[in-house]
């Protein structure tokens, strides 16, 4: 009888009105049927996912890159780089050829620091060698100054005995 009767009396115009608004709830419903925050936790999951994505993407492009350039970085390795030589501007190269004569020096000066150093820890070894050494040689000359003493008397009779 309601639906026979016409809607545009003012008694059924708020209840049509309120019909409307829930068939409006319900569409939204029907469209958004997850709750706000399963909503936002999967938007923010989707954008880290995105940044990382975008990461991996970098280091991707980077590695083929690499890989590309492979055979031209192996023959860098692989080339010695004594055969290479630097620019250097001429204002420089005075500089340079000082740099070089003083590098000179010093690898000659080298050497010799080289065997001071290496000599420190044989030097207490050495220092008692010394030490037996100049003892050896006191005694020598004590002895020596003995036999001295003995051939001067020897001559002096010697020449005792030639005069008589």
């Amino acid at each position: 009888t309601l639906d026979l009767t016409c809607r545009k009396t003012p008694c059924f115009a708020k209840f049509s009105k309120m019909e409307e608004m829930v068939n409006m709830e319900a569409e939204i419903n029907e469209v958004q049927p997850l709750p706000l925050s399963v909503t936002l936790g999967s938007t923010l999951q989707f954008y880290f996912i995105g940044k990382k994505c975008e990461i991996l993407q970098d280091m991707n492009r980077h590695l083929e890159a690499i890989l590309k350039e492979k055979r031209a970085l192996r023959k860098r390795l692989i080339k010695h780089r004594l055969q290479e030589s630097l620019p250097i501007e001429a204002t420089f190269h005075k500089c340079i050829v000082e740099l070089l004569n003083e590098a000179v020096a010093f690898i000659g000066k080298l050497e010799s620091h080289l065997q001071s150093v290496r000599s420190i820890p044989q030097i207490p070894s050495m220092m008692d060698n010394m030490d037996t050494a100049l003892t050896k040689a006191e005694a020598l000359m004590i002895e020596l100054e003995e036999v001295t003493e003995k051939i001067l008397k020897w001559e002096e009779l010697q020449k005792e005995v030639y005069s008589n």
